[in-house]
C-alpha cells in the first residue's frame, strides 16, 4: 500500500513539476477565497502554452478554484451559529435562503461566489452537496471559458 501510494504520489509531483500548472491551480485557489484576484488570465495563459491537454488544464484550475471556495465554506463554519444571529443583510444569504443548495452553481460568480460559500458554511450546509456544486459550478465554468479561448462560441 505504502508504495503505491509513494508511486502515485511521485507522479503527481512529476505532472505538476512544471510551474504553469502550479501557477494555474494556486491562481484558481487564490481567486476563490475572499482574496482579490482572478484565475482566468492564468486559464488563458495555460491553454496558450499548449503543453498540457485541454482536460488537464480544465481540471487542474477547477480543482484549485473548488479547494478555495471550500475554504471559505470551511471559514464560514467558524463563524458564530446562524441561529444565534439575524439571518438579514447580505446578498448570498438572500439567495442561499432563496435557492437552497443550487445556488452554489454560482460560486463562481465575481463578487457574490466566494461569499456564497462563506454563507454556505455560515448556514451549516451539509458538506457533500455543496463541495458537489461547488465542483460542478466552476467545472463549467472553465470549460465554457476553454471552449470559448478555442473559438466553439
Amino acid at each position: 500500500m505504502l508504495e503505491w501510494f509513494n508511486s502515485g504520489f511521485t507522479e503527481l509531483a512529476l505532472l505538476f513539476s512544471n510551474s504553469a500548472l502550479w501557477v494555474l491551480f494556486l491562481g484558481g485557489f487564490l481567486s476563490a477565497t475572499l482574496l482579490p484576484g482572478g484565475s482566468e488570465a492564468a486559464l488563458v495563459a495555460t491553454l496558450s502554452l499548449q503543453q498540457y491537454s485541454v482536460l488537464m488544464v480544465i481540471v487542474v484550475a477547477t480543482v484549485g478554484n473548488t479547494l478555495g471556495g471550500v475554504t471559505n465554506y470551511w471559514l464560514g463554519l467558524w463563524l458564530p451559529n446562524r441561529t444565534e444571529h439575524e439571518k438579514q443583510g447580505h446578498k448570498a444569504l438572500a439567495w442561499l435562503n432563496k435557492h437552497g443548495y443550487w445556488a452554489l452553481l454560482l460560486s463562481w460568480l465575481p463578487i457574490i461566489g466566494d461569499p456564497l460559500c462563506l454563507a454556505a458554511g455560515w448556514l451549516r450546509m451539509n458538506w457533500f452537496p455543496v463541495f458537489t456544486l461547488i465542483l460542478i459550478g466552476k467545472a463549467l465554468r472553465y470549460s465554457l471559458l476553454a471552449a470559448l479561448f478555442y473559438g466553439f462560441f
